[in-house]
């Protein structure tokens, strides 16, 4: 008795067979899918790709495979030509498994070793697409004995319609694989593209998509990428040059002014010391003279950032050597109300003298520091005022380096405004090790090498925007010719101090056994005071 069911209920049953197979596989397939995320993938072990790789064409076998057992196709009503089908999608299911198992060893090896695989993905994917429709045709040619001339023939129809329909999808396709051919960019790289400009995130067989500097995804056609001109941040190194281009007017020194721009670009610690920094002299205008700075980074990411550093240090330099730069009309304006105050016989400098005084007087400057005339001053009220019409008030932005440990100085600051970091240097026991200290408003820094001629003891670090007075040798030195009885005074103060510190003195590696020597000694001391003022030891 022939139990199978009639053609037109088997049709129905093998369409119905059909979608409850494809419904079992896809919920097997996402279920195995999220067990090797959790498991592999999100914890970053190796195997978590490998296995990945696999999971879908072994579900297929498994599936098929178990189609061909005899007790399964016993039990269900479906017809043979279906069978036919499902043994050789087996087949191609096995062919299948065994690409993607080749492909994945291949890989590995290349990602154990550390090294980038030679096969862009766009033409990864295209090379083994192509291998499975070869191996599909053959399938349905040699084992279900399927014409596939009107295929080829057809297709042969459909690609050239195709190909007219599609002639920008194929343009992308095929810019992208010149791109990965010619490795114009990878993964990661800083690019301009006309205006855009951004770090690529991923490129596809159709598009580059890049994250420019607002967040914003840019997503850009892989023919305009390869027809355009663009620009790679990121090649052949890391290091890519910026400029900043600065107007300075005629009455500063050209030699000043290139001065000041170097220094700033060299206070940033992002601004690469090789290649070192360069500035030029431009061209001239009928308001001054155009400079040009050029410097190195090697972290693209922070262009704007480490542009904004660079262009503020430069206003800080600039001001304390009295650089004009002649763009704002305000300082015009104000130069016109200072001219009308002189002709009017107002001082423009008393205000500033007079805080410079009350900043002088209000520091620990010139006081003793320690014993029963601690906080008093070493001279008089006039002496200070004196002085405080010669020093130069000067500001500071955070980050600028006052000073380096073991450079020759002949100044000392005052702290107005702000602070100042100390970090020493120094060895103990074949060891390195840093000491540092801050000094605030009020604070003296530096006064060492003013006092006994000998390298810095400290770098200077300015740790917030800061206003200091700047003492230098000069300076002192009319102090001390004003005040001769002062010489003896800060000859035993700074011998003492020097001598309680004699110790962590002979631990800073850029002082030499006579430097030490002449600073713990009064007598050298006074005789380097006196060469301040000229006088004869």
């Amino acid at each position: 008795m022939n139990n199978q069911p009639t053609t037109e209920l088997i049709t129905y049953i093998d369409i119905l067979f059909i979608f409850i197979i494809l419904a079992v596989l896809t919920a097997v397939y996402f279920l195995l899918r999220a067990v090797i995320f959790k498991s592999l993938i999100s914890k970053g072990k190796p195997a978590g790709y490998f296995v990945s790789r696999l999971m879908l064409p072994a579900v297929l076998v498994i599936i098929t495979w178990l189609l061909k057992v005899h007790a399964i196709r016993d039990t269900l009503p479906l017809s043979q030509k279906l069978y036919q089908y499902i043994d050789a999608a087996f087949i191609f299911f096995i062919v299948f498994f065994l690409i993607r198992l080749a492909d994945a060893l291949i890989r590995s090896v290349y990602t154990q070793r550390g090294l980038a695989y030679p096969l862009p993905r766009v033409l990864h994917g295209l090379i083994l697409g192509v291998i499975y429709i070869l191996v599909l045709f053959a399938i349905l040619r040699d084992i279900l004995q399927i014409n596939i001339t009107p295929f080829l023939a057809t297709s042969a129809i459909l690609t050239m319609v195709l190909g007219l329909a599609f002639q920008g999808v194929l343009s992308n396709i095929l810019s992208g694989m010149s791109l990965h051919f010619t490795k114009s960019f990878n993964k990661g790289d800083w690019i301009q593209v006309g205006g855009d400009e951004g770090q690529v995130i991923d490129t596809n067989w159709r598009e580059t998509r890049i994250l420019d500097r607002f967040s914003n995804i840019i997503v850009l056609p892989n023919n305009k990428v390869a027809s355009e001109k663009f620009t790679n941040f990121s090649r052949p190194t890391e290091s890519s040059a910026l400029s900043l281009v600065v107007k300075a007017g005629y009455d500063a020194p050209p030699t000043a002014v290139l001065e000041a721009l170097l220094e700033a670009a060299a206070d940033v610690p992002e601004v690469s010391s090789t290649p070192v920094p360069e500035a030029y002299a431009l061209s001239y205008d009928d308001f001054g003279i155009n400079y040009l700075l050029k410097f190195w980074i090697t972290d693209f990411d922070r262009k704007f950032p480490i542009w904004s550093e660079v262009g503020r240090l430069v206003w800080y330099k600039f001001k304390r050597r009295n650089i004009e730069i002649p763009l704002p009309l305000s300082d015009k304006v104000s130069d016109v109300m200072r001219m009308v105050k002189e002709r009017e016989g107002v001082e423009p400098l008393v205000e500033e003298k007079e805080r410079n005084f009350r900043d002088l007087f209000s520091s620990s400057f010139l006081r003793y520091q320690e014993g029963d005339k601690k906080g008093e001053l070493l001279v008089s009220e006039k002496a200070v005022r004196e002085l405080s019409e010669s020093v130069k008030r000067v500001r500071f932005a955070p980050g600028e380096i006052l000073f380096k440990q073991g450079e020759s100085g002949d100044s000392c600051y005052v702290v107005c405004k702000g602070m100042i970091r100390g970090e020493i240097v120094y060895e103990e026991k074949g060891r390195k090790y840093i000491s540092d200290f801050r000094v605030e408003k009020g604070g003296l820094f530096g006064e060492m090498s003013l006092f006994t001629g000998m390298p810095r003891t400290a770098t200077g670090i300015v740790e917030a925007e800061s206003e200091l007075l700047e003492i230098r040798a000069e300076d002192f030195a009319g102090l001390l010719e004003r005040n001769p009885g002062l010489l003896d005074v800060v000859a035993d103060i700074v011998s003492a101090r020097n001598e309680k510190n004699k110790a962590f003195l002979e631990k800073i590696k850029e002082l030499s056994a006579k430097d030490i020597q002449d600073s713990c000694s009064k007598r050298s001391i006074l005789r380097r005071l006196k060469s301040l003022v000229g006088l004869k030891a």
